[in-house]
């Protein structure tokens, strides 16, 4: 059988043809363009031509393009759509991936040419994006361990190794408990909980082939059966499989894996020379010094803990007024934090939720896309790998510029979460390609679909990843899109959110599902006054979570992370009725993989960033300010990776921000 993802795709915009592809096809796919991959850069080792910037650091570019065409494929299905088949291939492809990643840093005769052409870079008359794609490979090849020599490389390569193997069983663990739980309910259960819940669990049962409705572990439908559900028992039964998740012994349980990664990563900074996980980490980072990162958790931390106490006492009250004398526990916060919103604002879920439309979310953003950058987005039909998902061409000025693909429903084979990642990035060498983008979230299903506010909220801020990878620019695929520091990765999302608060953007897609009227301008205003509402619960729950990941990291790795992570809440004084946003055997942005190691604060760093960001238009007037807007795609949203994360802020906005706008805009400072 010929495997189609070895072939030339002859489909539209080059897209993979899910269509003809199916599991038989990747194992034998990878490990043909494995080889190729290891060939090719054997080749650019052994090349007998001295060293040159086009036959080394470009050719290593170049290289392995039949390999990233293969896993591209597979890790969207793998990551969207998984099955056992799929999670098998996971397992086996992540090793061979991390010693093919070793093979190539630790090439003696590769790394001799970079480092040649490094000491030699002030005389090769390299331009500025050459010269930076220089900088990375040398830096890249340097961290990755290529200095090392005799033992010490091999045990690097052994490191590496280990911690794909473990990275995937963590997502796969957690994955296996989050679709292995469900709460049947009974029609008794369904009382006091609005429509759109009581639809989203029917719909959660069919999917699991129940009789009735189900809660399951899915955010989109536990999050609101704990703000609706009146029932204290059922609430407690649902949040504490939740907060169980990874952590329920046997196969599944992530806490071994969790000590396991966090010792060898020490080890391999160690190796690296330094003194310890969070300082290698952190080096590439704008932030730099975990001292940094602390002082901006710290900064954020008393004032929202300060917000969380008060706000705990009157929900302690409302829980007492209600006749239970007892503590407010983690699985009451969200249901009287709910019953408050109401009261002080008269503003409920259930009002609301009619007015968010997934579609008319959809259309929205892209709306503000087309206001601010002039992109055009046309519905296509191409084959995709589940029936869920939809497609669009984008364009601009009548030119093709990218495809996006939105996969939006949550299902048993989808990790939890919501993510943005390209099947295909933007570059101009070795041949012009546009990017392939892809946004994964997990709403609840419904006819129509209705979002929650935070929802929405969701949908903008990964749809400004999305902007990311499409307005990107830059010549080397390497460096194009979200290819940036962490903690600037997250400004261009987290900043696109704003303009789901614009009130004209409201104003014009927040249409009732029923009577397609508008939001009425009453409740749009009480949407706009409540933005802040619960804001020292969500910050403890966050600011928490990125204390531990970083007390893990740069200090010697504890042999019992569950211990260290209680003794890090209990130094900071965490309130009793909230919980981490994601507990250590949950963490999957720590413990997945190296993305968000030490760097689960970079959300926060960023948020400084956003804040003073959209500072610029509201200074214009006009949230969708031409010249203003003009100036961040120039800056930040097409340079991908191309200049430093700092000198980038400071060309769109003439200078760094202060913490200040971040309390601010939280409503944690007056």
């Amino acid at each position: 059988m010929t495997n189609p993802l070895l072939q030339d795709w002859d489909t539209p915009f080059d897209l993979a043809p899910f269509d003809r592809v199916d599991d038989a096809h990747f194992a034998p796919a990878f490990e043909a363009a494995l080889e190729a991959a290891k060939a090719e850069v054997i080749a650019i080792a052994d090349n007998p031509e001295p060293a040159r910037f086009d036959n080394t650091v470009e050719a290593l570019e170049a290289s392995g393009k039949g390999l990233s065409k293969v896993l591209s494929v597979f890790y969207a299905v793998a990551g969207a759509d998984s099955n056992p088949k799929r999670q098998e291939l996971q397992r086996a492809f992540g090793p061979k991936l991390a010693q093919f990643s070793s093979d190539v840093t630790s090439n003696t005769a590769l790394f001799a040419r970079i480092e040649t052409l490094w000491a030699a870079r002030e005389d090769l008359d390299l331009n500025a994006e050459q010269a930076r794609l220089l900088m990375l490979t040398h830096r890249r090849f340097r961290r990755a361990g290529a200095a090392l020599t005799g033992a010490e490389a091999t045990r690097m390569r052994e490191i590496m190794s280990r911690l794909s193997e473990l990275g995937t069983s963590f997502t796969q663990n957690l994955l296996a408990d989050e679709a292995g739980w469900s709460m049947d309910l009974a029609e008794a259960d369904l009382e006091g909980l609005p429509g759109f819940v009581v639809s989203a669990a029917r719909a959660a049962g069919q999917e699991l082939g129940k009789d009735g409705p189900v809660v399951t572990l899915s955010r989109s439908l536990i999050v609101p059966f704990l703000q609706f559900s009146p029932r204290r028992d059922l609430r407690e039964r649902a949040f504490r499989a939740w907060e169980a998740r990874g952590a329920n012994g046997g196969t599944t349980d992530n806490r071994g894996i969790a000590a396991e990664t966090l010792g060898l990563r020490e080890e391999r900074a160690k190796l690296l020379g330094y003194a310890s996980f969070a300082d290698f980490k952190l080096e590439t980072e704008m932030a730099k010094t975990p001292g940094a990162v602390r002082d901006l958790l710290m900064s954020v931390w008393a004032p929202a803990k300060a917000r969380a106490e008060a706000d705990a006492a009157v929900l302690t009250q409302m829980m007492q007024d209600d006749g239970i004398n007892d503590d407010l526990a983690p699985w009451d916060w969200r249901y009287y934090a709910e019953k408050r919103r109401k009261a002080e604002f008269d503003l409920d879920e259930a009002e609301l939720k009619p007015y968010l439309q997934l579609d008319r979310m959809i259309e929205a953003a892209f709306a503000c896309a087309t206001r601010l950058f002039g992109l055009e987005f046309k519905p296509i039909e191409v084959p995709l790998y589940h029936p869920d998902c939809r497609a669009w061409e984008v364009m601009r000025a009548g030119e093709h510029v990218a495809v996006f693909i939105g996969d939006y429903f949550a299902r048993a084979s989808k990790r939890s979460g919501a993510w943005c990642s390209s099947m295909r990035g933007q570059a101009k060498t070795p041949e012009v390609q546009g990017p392939v983008v892809i946004n994964v979230c997990n709403f609840a299903k419904g006819d129509p679909a209705l979002l929650s506010y935070d929802d929405a909220r969701t949908l903008f801020h990964e749809f400004g990843h999305a902007l990311h990878h499409l307005l990107s620019n830059v010549t080397y695929e390497s460096m194009s899109g979200t290819s940036v520091a962490r903690d600037f990765v997250e400004l261009p999302s987290q900043l696109y959110e704003h303009w789901l608060e614009v009130p004209e953007v409201l104003a014009e897609f927040a249409t009732h599902a029923e009577t397609g009227e508008a939001m009425p301008p009453l409740v749009l205003q009480k949407v706009l006054d409540a933005a802040n509402f619960d804001m020292g619960f969500s910050t403890v729950e966050y600011v928490a979570s990125a204390a531990v990941d970083l007390a893990f990291h740069e200090r010697a790795a504890p042999a019992d992370p569950m211990a260290e992570q209680g003794r890090v809440l209990d130094g900071l004084g965490m309130p009793a009725a909230i919980r981490m946003r994601h507990a250590t055997p949950q963490f999957a942005h720590v413990f997945s993989g190296d993305g968000y190691s030490s760097g689960y604060y970079s959300y926060m760093w960023s948020e400084v960033m956003d804040a003073d960001a959209f500072a610029a238009f509201e200074e214009a007037g006009d949230a969708f300010d031409a010249k203003t807007a003009a100036r961040l795609e120039e800056h930040i949203l097409s340079t991908g990776g191309t200049v430093e994360a700092e000198a980038l802020y400071t060309s769109f906005r003439g200078r760094l921000p202060g913490v200040e706008a971040l309390l601010k805009g939280r409503g944690l400072v007056a």
